[in-house]
């Protein structure tokens, strides 16, 4: 059975679903009856291994997009396959006996052709890692990681835990003053305000026997609230020459492709750290969660440019007057700074929340990935199709791919489900949602706009949405369209 020129498979989940194949036909206006399958994934899989001799399918079930994707993998087949959820966006509802308009139009999407491509942001990283933090974990850290990853260690100060009796890796000490960049190009600077030098350091010990008031432990900094300058270390130091109270060079910096960050406050505040960048603090379960990560971060790596700029529009700045500040208030991965009389953005710390273009009032800043053509098509698709299928009173619901989706997924394992005009719509971040979106969603169908956001979304975004809904109600209410057509879910 085609949707346009491609097999569709529907399965109702072992009849936990009310689908109506007659109905979603004639919705999606086709010229063959659709067989609903009760259990595709198990007993009927010949069917689906049927539906790979065709160039393409649609599988509406996305629970089971890895079984079918590895039997489409052994079996050697060159199908274009498209999962869609219908089961928990629609049929798993307390409404799902009424969601068929809500059903092919998600089914229609399929129907797309993938979005354009649009410019990579490349990451490269060689292993090389600074882990930060308390002697003690830094070490530990140090010693479980050495054997997969270029370990070098910056101990912050503070007492306890001991250097490793094999030099293994680099060991420095001292307070950070700051941490820059992203994947493969970190840059870190701090200030060797311990006397030991640890990098000259022989590990003899004979500094820590010598010192009477014990400043000294076996991670080789000093206590200075227990020394009493008596400078006992120094002497037993002798030639090796590691201790020197009153060195005048104390600024070091290196590059690094990741960081571990141990310390108890973060060294990089910004509400969406970088890439390569992990700050588990000093719980022991999420610094093993931290480290499981970082053999994934060694390779060559490739993100979509999500955004595009025209500094010719931008109202960043006239004259060496500012003007507008609102793309680098909102960034939560302060990607965007000050230029001159424009403001350039750093592609690699861009995470493509959409802030910056949701909230740029000239245009200057757009969204690039998926570019507005793109989303659009999709945003007509769903709300065409839902209308002409009889649905009414759409409400679109837009989404993440994280948290938000999981979301829905609960509700719906527990029977509740969306209500049958609630359309879902997934976006890469909700804060790409302006006012273009809310006014075309409207000019397409939707009575209402819901935006689904979560608590790990950036404060400002929050701010920025409710204010691109104001705008947008305040020209709908001024069209003679009344009531509330717009709504924050967070």
């Amino acid at each position: 059975m085609a949707l346009d020129d491609k097999t569709l498979k529907l399965c109702n989940c072992n009849r936990t679903m009310a689908l109506d194949p007659k109905a979603l036909a004639g919705a999606l206006k086709l010229t063959q009856p659709i067989e609903i399958h009760t259990e595709l994934c198990r007993k009927q899989v010949a069917s689906f291994h049927g539906a790979l001799k065709d160039e393409a399918c649609v599988i509406a079930c996305t629970q089971e997009a890895p079984l079918f994707s590895e039997l489409a993998d052994r079996a050697g087949s060159s199908s274009d396959i498209k999962f869609v959820n219908i089961r928990e966006h629609a049929g798993w509802s307390k409404e799902g006996a009424k969601a068929t308009p809500k059903i092919a139009a998600l089914l229609a999407l399929a129907d797309l052709p993938e979005v354009e491509p649009v410019a990579g942001v490349s990451y490269k990283s060689g292993g090389e890692l600074l882990i930060v933090g308390p002697a003690e974990a830094a070490i530990s850290w140090a010693e479980k990681l050495a054997e997969q990853l270029d370990v070098n260690v910056l101990l912050t100060p503070g007492r306890g835990g001991e250097l490793p009796a094999e030099r293994r890796y680099p060991v420095w000490s001292g307070k950070v003053q700051s941490v820059k960049g992203y994947l493969g190009a970190f840059e870190v600077a701090w200030q060797q305000d311990n006397a030991i030098d640890l990098e000259v350091c022989t590990r003899c010990n004979a500094c820590v026997h010598a010192c009477p008031e014990q400043a000294i432990d076996f991670s080789y900094q000093v206590d200075m609230e227990k020394c009493k300058s008596h400078r006992q270390c120094v002497k037993a130091c002798g030639a090796i020459g590691a201790i020197d109270f009153d060195r005048a060079d104390r600024a070091r910096s290196e590059r690094f492709d990741m960081v571990l960050d141990l310390s108890r406050d973060p060294l990089i505040k910004t509400p969406q750290p970088p890439q390569g960048y992990l700050a588990p603090g000093d719980d022991p379960l999420e610094q093993a969660l931290a480290a499981a990560q970082l053999a994934q971060m060694v390779g060559e790596f490739e993100k979509p440019r999500f955004f595009a700029y025209n500094e010719k529009i931008c109202a960043h700045g006239r004259s060496s007057k500012i003007g507008c500040n609102q793309c680098i208030d909102v960034c939560s991965t302060a990607a965007i700074a000050p230029d001159g009389d424009h403001v350039k953005v750093d592609p690699h710390l861009c995470m493509g929340c959409g802030g910056c273009a949701t909230v740029c009032p000239s245009g200057a800043m757009t969204y690039a990935y998926p570019r507005v053509p793109d989303f659009g098509a999709r945003l007509k698709r769903l709300l065409s199709v839902y209308a002409q299928a009889g649905g009414k009173d759409a409400c679109l619901l837009l989404h993440n791919a994280g948290e938000s989706r999981a979301l829905i997924a609960k509700l719906a394992r527990r029977e509740t489900g969306l209500p049958a005009r609630a359309i879902p719509l997934e976006v890469h971040h909700p804060a790409s949602v302006g006012i273009d979106v809310l006014l075309a969603a409207l000019a397409y169908g939707a009575s209402q706009v819901l935006v689904l956001a979560t608590p790990k979304e950036a404060s400002e975004y929050g701010d920025a949405l409710r204010k691109q809904m104001g705008f947008a109600e305040t020209i709908v209410n001024a069209l003679g369209y009344g009531g509330a057509h717009f709504r924050l879910l967070a």
